[in-house]
C-alpha cells in the first residue's frame, strides 16, 4: 500500500490529525466505490459518506523523485514543500491564512515514484478549497522568501540526519544495491543538491510532470457523483494534458550477501537485512504475504518476534517486510539491539530465514496467518482519510474496482503447498545483505559479492 504523508506547519499537522480522526460511518463494500468522470475527462473513485460534512480528496501524479534530473536530487521534494507557499494573487502568508481561516487542510508530498497531495475540507468551504488547490497546482508563486525559508528548513534537516545511524544504513544500502540507478539517489536530495536548485527548476518540474494523463484521484466524503464532476474540473482545470514521458528501467541489485559495518560509537546497533523480493503483480504475491506474516510481518506471533524478543529477550522490536518499488521489489528485515546482542540476533534471523526456505510454514501457522490477514482487513477502513488512501492505492496498483470484494478470496485461495513452494523460491539466506550501524560485538565484515 501507498501511504501519503506530509510536511511542515503546526496548523497543517493539527488539521490533518483532526480530519484524520473523522470516523468512517459504515463497513466499506466494493459496491460503494463509484468511478466518476468529469466533463473534462478527469476520473476519480468515489465513496460517499454523508455522516459528516467533510470531503477528502487524495491524488497522485506518477514520477516523484525518480524523475529528478541527475545533479538535482531533492527537486520533487522541494516542489512539494513550496508549491502551497503562495499562488496567484496570494503570497505565502495570505495563502496559508486563507487555508487556516476556513479550516482547509492542503498538503503535498514527493515519494520515490509519485508526487501526491491531499485536500480535506468542510463541504461548505469546498469551492474555495478547490480554488486554492487549483492555484497551487497551476500558478504557484515560488517567491524568494518562502523558497529560501523552506530551503533552509530542508538543508537543516539534511544536515542533522547525516549522523543518524538509520540514515547511514539507508544510504549505504542505496550505494551498494543501486549505485547508478535513480533508486540509488536520496529521495530528498543532499545539502549540496538542494542548495543548487532554482525557481526555474521548480517550475520545470511542474511543467514536465504535473498533467492530466498521469493523474489519479480518490474522493471520500459528503459528496455525490453529480456534485463531484464539476468539482473535479475546478480542482484540476488548467493542467497540461500530457506529462513529459519517462521510463524507469529495472533495478537489479549490484551485490548479494555480505556484511557491512558502519562503525558508530553507540550502545545499540541498528541492523538491516535485504534480498530481492517479489513484485505486487506476481501471481505468487499473496502466498508471499502469508509467508512473510508468519516469519516477521508485524504480528506478535511471528517467528522473528517470538524467537528474538519473547524467548531470548534480545531486542524490543524485530520484523520483516516487503518494499514494493515498481522496478525493485525487495524483501527486508530489521532489528535494533545492544551491541553485544547483535551476533545472536543475526544468527537467529538467519536460522529462521533458512528454516522458512527449507520447511515453509506449519499448517497451524498458515491457518493462523490466513485468519489474521482476512480478519484484520476491514479494520483498515476506520476513517475517511484511510479509505481515500486505500482507494488511491488500489488505482495506482491496478487492483481493479472490485478488489475490496476479491481481496480476501485471493488470500483464501493460497494453499499450504503454495506457501511452502513460494517460501522455498523466495527466501535465500545466502543472498541476504546485512548492513549494521553501530559497534557490534563478535560480528565480522564480509565483502558483498558483485552480481
Amino acid at each position: 500500500m501507498i501511504f501519503l504523508i506530509n510536511k511542515h506547519t503546526f496548523f497543517k499537522s493539527l488539521s490533518c490529525l483532526m480530519f484524520g480522526l473523522i470516523l468512517f460511518s459504515h463497513t466499506l463494500r466494493a459496491e460503494d466505490i463509484v468511478e466518476v468522470k468529469s466533463a473534462e475527462g478527469v476520473k476519480a473513485w468515489l465513496v460517499e459518506d454523508h455522516s459528516n460534512p467533510i470531503i477528502s480528496i487524495k491524488f497522485a501524479f506518477s514520477g516523484g523523485s525518480s524523475v529528478d534530473p541527475e545533479g538535482k536530487e531533492g527537486l520533487a521534494n522541494f516542489v512539494a514543500a513550496t508549491i502551497d507557499e503562495g499562488s496567484g494573487d496570494l503570497d505565502s502568508q495570505n495563502f496559508q491564512g486563507r487555508l487556516n481561516d476556513l479550516s482547509i487542510s492542503l498538503s503535498f508530498d514527493a515519494g520515490r515514484e509519485f508526487f501526491s497531495g491531499e485536500l480535506v475540507t468542510l463541504k461548505r468551504n469546498h469551492a474555495e478549497a478547490l480554488r486554492l488547490l487549483n492555484q497551487a497546482l497551476t500558478a504557484p508563486r515560488f517567491d524568494q522568501e518562502p523558497v529560501e525559508r523552506i530551503r533552509s528548513q530542508i538543508s537543516l534537516s539534511l544536515s542533522r540526519r547525516i549522523d543518524d545511524p538509520s540514515y547511514k544504513i539507508q544510504k549505504m544500502f542505496r550505494n551498494l544495491y543501486y549505485p547508478t540507478h535513480v533508486y540509488g539517489r536520496p529521495n530528498d536530495g543532499t545539502v549540496e543538491s538542494v542548495a543548487a536548485l532554482t525557481v526555474t527548476d521548480l517550475q520545470s518540474y511542474l511543467k514536465d510532470n504535473i498533467a492530466l494523463d498521469n493523474l489519479t484521484v480518490s474522493v471520500v466524503g459528503d459528496v455525490n457523483p453529480d456534485e463531484l464532476r464539476p468539482m473535479l474540473n475546478r480542482a484540476f482545470q488548467g493542467l497540461r494534458s500530457k506529462a513529459k514521458p519517462f521510463r524507469i528501467t529495472g533495478a537489479k541489485p549490484k551485490v548479494s550477501g555480505g556484511v557491512v559495518i558502519i562503525k558508530e560509537v553507540i550502545p545499540q546497533s541498528e541492523v538491516l537485512l535485504v534480498q530481492p523480493g517479489i513484485s505486487r503483480d506476481d501471481p505468487d504475491y499473496y502466498a508471499a504475504i502469508l509467508v512473510n506474516q508468519i516469519l516477521g510481518g508485524g504480528s506478535f506471533s511471528s517467528r522473528l518476534y517470538q524467537e528474538i524478543r519473547e524467548k531470548e529477550g534480545l531486542a524490543y522490536s524485530v520484523g520483516s517486510y516487503f518494499s514494493l518499488l515498481d522496478q525493485a521489489p525487495l524483501l527486508m528485515a530489521s532489528v535494533a539491539t545492544q551491541n553485544d546482542r547483535v551476533s545472536d540476533s543475526l544468527r537467529i534471523m538467519r536460522e529462521q530465514w533458512r528454516l522458512m526456505a527449507e520447511e515453509g510454514p506449519t499448517e497451524q501457522e498458515f491457518a493462523d496467518a490466513k485468519t489474521y490477514l482476512t480478519g484484520s482487513f476491514p479494520l483498515s477502513f476506520t476513517s475517511t482519510g484511510r479509505v481515500a488512501n486505500i482507494l488511491l492505492a488500489m488505482q495506482l496498483n491496478d487492483l481493479g474496482i472490485n478488489y475490496l470484494h476479491n481481496r480476501n478470496s485471493y488470500i483464501e485461495a493460497v494453499t499450504l503447498d503454495d506457501a511452502r513452494r513460494v517460501a522455498k523460491e523466495l527466501y535465500n539466506v545466502e543472498a541476504l545483505t546485512v548492513i549494521i550501524a553501530g559497534d557490534p560485538v563478535g560480528v565480522e565484515e564480509v565483502e558483498p559479492i558483485p552480481n
